[in-house]
């Protein structure tokens, strides 16, 4: 499978220096760094979109959904219902690291007026996810049933893909920064589902690595609130109880985001910084 540029190629592609020891920077390397990753998360991995004008780049991304669609889906498949797919795309890349429920989303278009069965629905979805365009993920669960019943998260394959649809004028980093994680662990050959405690509590990533090993991980933009920070540990403890063979592990957009304080077991670094480590 071949991605979009993670962080370190796209680094490499610019001319910057990918630092071997991304925890140990001065502080102007740490600013160029992170300067420099808060790029990556608005224009994404694609190798033709570096370095383009914002309203180049986005013209080229439309244009890439629209082959993907057109070409990989409709073509392909023999799709008739078009509206309903670009329907689909422009839910889910407009909603990147949501919840999403086929059944819910098959409602809302009947109340559009919208005929698609929602069998159709499911299908679009894989057909999405067969030509790369999305990736969903499941919650974890020994229950086939139960993992069917609740909603699946979904993401782009690339975060510059996250502002094609977005009318909410937000930055949307904190998507973005799941989104960039969610393919990191992709490219490292996990298995990934996301956690709901018991409490009511979400953990966004378990991971199961080919080697066997586990690990929680929370993402989070900014862990520098007390509130904040209680809400995202407490949910790692609940889940690492459920899960005790896992590490547990806290990813934050900028060093500066970091929670002051750690209960033991818990790892806590800028998403950077793990990004770079092999």
């Amino acid at each position: 499978v071949l991605h979009p540029f993670g962080f370190g190629e796209a680094l490499a592609h610019g001319g910057m220096a990918v630092p071997e020891q991304p925890d140990f920077l001065d502080a102007p390397a740490r600013s160029a760094l992170e300067g420099a990753f808060l790029d990556y998360l608005v224009v994404g991995g694609f190798p033709e979109a570096q370095n383009l004008d914002a309203g180049s780049r986005l013209q080229l991304l439309r244009d890439y959904v629209d082959v993907a669609m057109l070409r990989d889906v409709v073509e392909r498949h023999n799709v008739s219902n078009v509206v309903g797919l670009r329907w689909l795309v422009r839910h889910l890349l407009s909603n990147a690291a949501g919840l999403f429920s086929v059944e819910k989303f098959h409602a809302d278009l009947k109340s559009q007026g919208l005929s698609i069965a929602r069998d159709t629905v499911h299908q679009l979805l894989a057909y999405l996810q067969d030509c790369f365009l999305v990736r969903t993920v499941w919650m974890e669960s020994t229950s086939e049933r139960q993992r069917m019943v609740n909603p699946r998260k979904a993401y782009p394959v690339d975060p510059g893909l996250i502002p094609i649809f977005d009318r909410s004028g937000r930055a949307n980093r904190g998507h973005a920064l799941e989104t960039v994680v969610l393919l990191e662990l992709e490219r490292r050959r996990a298995e990934v589902t996301y956690v709901k405690t018991r409490g009511g509590f979400e953990v966004d990533f378990l991971a199961r690595y080919p080697d066997g090993d586990e690990e929680l991980i929370q993402v989070c933009a900014e862990a520098r609130e007390r509130s904040t920070a209680e809400r995202e540990l407490r949910a790692l403890e609940e889940a690492g109880a459920a899960h005790p063979r896992a590490r547990r592990r806290l990813l934050t957009l900028t060093r500066d985001g970091l929670p002051p304080n750690l209960p033991a077991g818990v790892v806590a670094e800028p998403a950077y910084a793990w990004l770079l480590r092999p």
